[in-house]
């Protein structure tokens, strides 16, 4: 880093000493200065020389290199810059794919939830209509077998009351009644027992 500053001070330098200190001293008179507006050629020769030879000193150890670092500083930065925008768009992507991601994960937790529901929904009234047939159908057997047992019920209480008047009418007439009697007597004593 000195060497750099020390190579920019060069030209500097040589420029001020190539001056002519004692002119400066000497008081300003007409033919000093018009003496001092023409150069003098061959120290004018000398600088105009040691200028080129900076010039191209410079050109070829300053500029160039120069050139070189700031060229090779501008590309890498320029890929940084680069990468950074790919990376930027990768994170961009990244994100949009995630949130995406997010969204359907919810939209399908929200479609399990309400396939759920209405599943559950479904059963519930499955369950109740079975849990119904099956209360009608207890039910209806329960009047079945009520109706049975009461049909056998009064048959047996028929054949119990045909026989008590049986016995009683023969005990009544004192005599053997025909079945034709029978029959007769039993019609009688069923249509009395309906009213």
């Amino acid at each position: 880093m000195k060497k750099r500053k020390l190579f920019f001070l060069l030209p500097v330098l040589l420029t001020l000493t190539s001056c002519d200190s004692s002119s400066i001293q000497e008081n300003l008179n007409a033919d000093a200065f018009i003496n001092k507006l023409i150069p003098n050629w061959p120290s004018f020769v000398a600088q105009l020389g040691a200028l080129i030879v900076l010039i191209v000193v410079f050109l070829i150890f300053g500029y160039k290199p120069v050139k070189k670092i700031l060229k090779k500083r501008q590309d890498h930065i320029e890929s940084q810059i680069k990468d950074a925008e790919d990376s930027k768009a990768k994170w961009q992507e990244n994100e949009l794919k995630s949130k995406e991601t997010v969204l359907a994960s919810q939209r399908t937790a929200a479609d399990i939830v309400a396939e759920a529901k209405v599943n559950a929904q479904k059963e519930r009234e499955q369950i109740l209509l079975d849990t119904q047939t099956e209360v009608n159908k207890m039910k209806k057997d329960a009047e079945n077998d009520i109706a049975r047992m009461e049909k056998e019920a009064q048959e047996e209480i028929r054949k119990e009351i045909v026989n008590v008047a049986l016995d009683a009418s023969s005990e009544l007439l004192g005599r053997e009644v025909s079945s034709k009697d029978n029959a007769r007597l039993l019609e009688e004593f069923v249509e009395d027992m309906k009213k």
